[in-house]
């Protein structure tokens, strides 16, 4: 897979184009005790989960530290997974502690399954026709054939962007809207993913994170009503009882040719704030990250511990996020 602090994106973000995921794969799980298997392991209620729904979901570690942040794609009685390729045997190892008490359910990676990322509705709308008309919010789906037509999060800057969860082979006309004149990187779907405000796992961050401390309840990633799963009495009594000191932020810094590793540091000054959590390199030769900080951290200028002489600006999510507001309250 390609080394991602090679990669650069393009600046501004093509307005019209797709990208094949590769460092993403697809998850089955079938069979009767599906939904409640899934019940108690993620954040989501599985009563949402239809043919026209699909949304985020977490799960998390007994201390609600998240070890996987994913989509839930309701597919006939399954339900379908995407998980980043370097997580995938550390999330599923994890989920088989649980799984086995579920006799007659299963849970395999698609052999014949990929994730496309779609920028601008153009292409969408090609593929879905009139009923793309229906895909008005984050998590709106369409069965367009055997696949799946997701609306994600636009980014802040407005650009509409779409995920179809492929099963198999394309039919002649769906494959001909994926022209190879309008195929982009994977990159630029990173940087777009930032630009929407969604966090992505990697090996550095697994289980550093409760889902709230990554925006996720702003995603649509967590059912606070649902009941019990694992992890849920943490990430509950962070929600109700006011307990979020740090969230994610998103940022931009010019002239810096490398984008930052995950958990890098930020400072304030000479003190650690917080970390970077994903980042891209961009073709104007600046970058922009995720960063998990402090609340009561973010008024002040920021640096990254690796370059301390270039300060951060601050950069708009799409969402609103009501617990960043300052605070003196010492950190989580």
């Amino acid at each position: 897979m390609t080394d991602p602090s090679t990669l650069v994106a393009s600046q501004p973000l093509p307005t019209s184009a797709w990208a094949i995921l590769e460092d993403q794969r697809i998850l089955r799980i079938t069979g009767p005790g599906t939904d409640k298997f899934l019940q108690g392991q993620f954040s989501q209620n599985l009563e949402d989960v239809t043919p026209s729904f699909s949304p985020r979901a977490a799960a998390s570690t007994p201390k609600g530290r998240a070890y996987c942040l994913t989509r839930m794609v309701r597919d006939g009685d399954d339900v379908l997974l995407a998980l980043p390729e370097d997580l995938t045997d550390h999330i599923t190892s994890q989920l088989r502690k649980y799984l086995m008490l579920f006799r007659g359910t299963s849970m395999e990676v698609v052999d014949n399954g990929r994730v496309l990322g779609i920028l601008g509705d153009g292409l969408a709308r090609q593929l879905g026709q009139d009923n793309v008309s229906r895909l008005d919010n984050p998590g709106d789906s369409l069965a367009v054939g055997q696949h799946h037509l997701i609306r994600t999060q636009d980014t802040a800057e407005g650009l509409p962007r779409f995920e179809l969860w492929q099963l198999g082979d394309l039919s002649p006309d769906q494959a001909d809207v994926f022209q190879s004149s309008k195929q982009t990187g994977v990159a630029d779907w990173q940087a777009s993913e930032i630009a929407a405000g969604i966090a992505r796992l990697t090996p550095g961050s697994l289980e550093a994170y409760v889902p709230q401390m990554l925006n996720w309840q702003h995603v649509d990633g967590v059912h606070f009503k649902k009941g019990c799963y694992t992890g849920q009495e943490v990430i509950a009594r962070m929600h109700f009882l006011g307990q979020l000191k740090k969230s994610l932020f998103r940022f931009s810094a010019a002239g810096i040719d490398t984008a930052p590793g995950d958990g890098t540091a930020i400072r304030a000054g000479e003190k650690t704030v917080g970390e970077v959590v994903n980042s891209v390199r961009l073709a104007d030769q600046s970058v922009q990250c995720l960063a998990v900080v402090r609340h009561n951290a973010v008024a002040n200028p920021l640096h990254l511990d690796t370059h301390p002489d270039i300060t951060l600006k601050r950069l708009a999510l799409p969402y609103p996020v009501p617990e960043q507001q300052q605070s003196d309250t010492p950190d989580t």
